[in-house]
């Protein structure tokens, strides 16, 4: 998992490839959508505005898509592992690209202004001790289209 300290830092770190233009394109959009109402912009990118007051119970993973989250509001804690160093729960599921793992990982915490990139090589849970409000987007792996379409 990738931490950055602002959306300045994640247009410089990611500024080729269409699907990462679309995630600005996506946050620029924000204020234009009601929480918990997904969006898509193209075929590689959907995002949603998410108010958080749980924890996940699970580790929970990917493989199609990176997951990046941009806080708005509020901390969170997140607890992150290799998934080839946790127990599989649940296995992959193609039609809802997750997986549930259980272990320990390493606890990192992020705040208002930040963001995170989680690669699909690992899981991650959610830890909330107040409520946050972010932007989750899901971008897709592949070089901004399906292959199979």
């Amino acid at each position: 998992m990738r931490v950055l300290d602002n959306l300045a830092q994640f247009s410089q770190v990611y500024h080729s490839g269409r699907k990462w233009q679309r995630c600005l394109e996506a946050i620029n959009n924000i204020d234009a959508i009601r929480p918990g109402v997904a969006h898509s912009i193209g075929d590689s990118l959907s995002y949603r505005v998410e108010t958080s007051t749980t924890t996940d119970a699970l580790f929970m993973g990917r493989r199609r898509y990176f997951e990046v989250h941009y806080y708005l509001q509020g901390q969170q804690k997140i607890e992150v592992a290799p998934k080839s160093a946790l127990k599989t729960v649940a296995c992959y599921r193609d039609e809802t690209d997750r997986e549930y793992l259980k272990g320990i990982g390493e606890i990192v915490q992020v705040h208002e202004g930040q963001m995170i990139v989680c690669d699909n090589s690992e899981a991650y849970r959610f830890i909330c001790d107040a409520p946050v409000k972010k932007v989750v987007l899901l971008v897709t792996i592949e070089d901004g289209y399906f292959l199979n379409k």
